[in-house]
């Protein structure tokens, strides 16, 4: 029985589905598939259907079941991944982008991993470009007092990434999670529909007392922005910063954020500058207003202070003023 279930969130992936599945037809640890599809128009949704639905056979000889569930509208990642987690019944999660290829062993490395650390919400795979394998695309989030979130690897050779190390949050474009966790903490927040809801769910788990890692060994090649179309756009800018706005008073205890403000202030600041250069600037500022409603609108969502979880705040706010350094080191 597979231990781990693959979520793949879709919308429009026609390009990169067939590489993507194939792959993992070829793990060494096979695993159940379930595809929620945001309903694409490309007709990726029939071609699945059509070849990977019901029960496949992988590499080995092994059979696993592949679900294809069509939504009526695109509700966005959040929300199709947390139909995904619903639906599996394993221990495990592994979410993964449509734009991917997985190396063989990456879900048995991950799997490793996971059973190693009791205390792993999220073990994240070495993202690496997929015209490029020898560059890396992801490595890992981390959230530093500025308000940003980061990953240190980002077009760095890949051959730096060798050893298993704790980050701040996982990136969900190719990480595994534990299942049991989510009925803790709660799923991915519908409210973000994209960008920084894996950041948000990293940091909730933290707070709970929770570890996220990098297990670089399990690799994953990832073509990056199939969705949104450029590393930068007004889409994403004006998603991102809202989400950030919106994380930041969720996840954090008052106190928190005014100890924080003296360096997210200046961040606001660096950000809205940096992207006014790239003629996103109005996309920027439209966000963190839209940040600012999506607080009022979702006021009750703020995660409760417990003082049981003091140590783990703390331990967090050394981490970001640590990741400050890092960020500019």
């Amino acid at each position: 029985m597979a231990k781990t279930t693959v979520v793949i969130p879709n919308y429009n992936g026609m390009k990169y589905i067939k590489a993507c599945m194939d792959s993992l037809l070829e793990q060494t640890m096979p695993s159940d598939i379930i595809i929620i599809d945001n309903a694409s128009t490309d007709g990726s949704v029939e071609y699945l259907q059509k070849n990977y639905e019901g029960k496949l056979t992988c590499k080995d000889g092994s059979k696993i079941d592949c679900k294809v569930v069509y939504l009526d509208s695109n509700t966005g990642f959040s929300n199709a991944v947390n139909k995904g987690i619903e639906l599996a019944k394993t221990e495990y999660i592994f979410l993964l982008n449509n734009d991917t290829v997985c190396r063989k062993d990456c879900i048995e490395k991950l799997e490793k991993t996971m059973n190693h650390k009791k205390k792993a919400f999220s073990v994240q795979a070495l993202m690496v470009s997929l015209n490029n394998p020898y560059v890396v695309d992801d490595s890992g989030d981390y959230y530093c007092a500025l308000g940003w979130a980061f990953t240190d690897g980002k077009d760095k050779p890949s051959s730096r990434f060798k050893d298993r190390k704790a980050i701040t949050t996982s990136c969900a474009g190719a990480a595994l999670y534990r299942r049991e966790v989510f009925a803790q903490i709660g799923g991915f927040d519908v409210e973000h529909f994209c960008y920084l809801e894996d950041v948000d769910v990293g940091i909730r788990a933290r707070v709970y007392g929770y570890v996220n890692m990098l297990e670089p060994l399990a690799v994953v090649l990832h073509a990056g922005s199939a969705t949104s179309g450029s590393r930068y756009n007004e889409f994403k800018q004006r998603l991102t910063a809202g989400n950030n706005i919106y994380l930041i008073y969720k996840n954090f205890p008052a106190l928190q954020i005014i100890i924080n403000l003296p360096l997210m202030i200046p961040g606001i600041i660096i950000k809205a500058v940096f992207f006014a250069k790239k003629g996103l600037g109005k996309a920027y500022l439209e966000g963190l207003l839209q940040g600012f409603k999506k607080i009022i609108k979702n006021h009750d969502k703020k995660v409760r202070f417990d003082l049981g979880n003091l140590k783990y705040y703390f331990a967090l706010q050394i981490e970001m003023w640590i990741n400050t350094i890092k960020r500019f080191a």
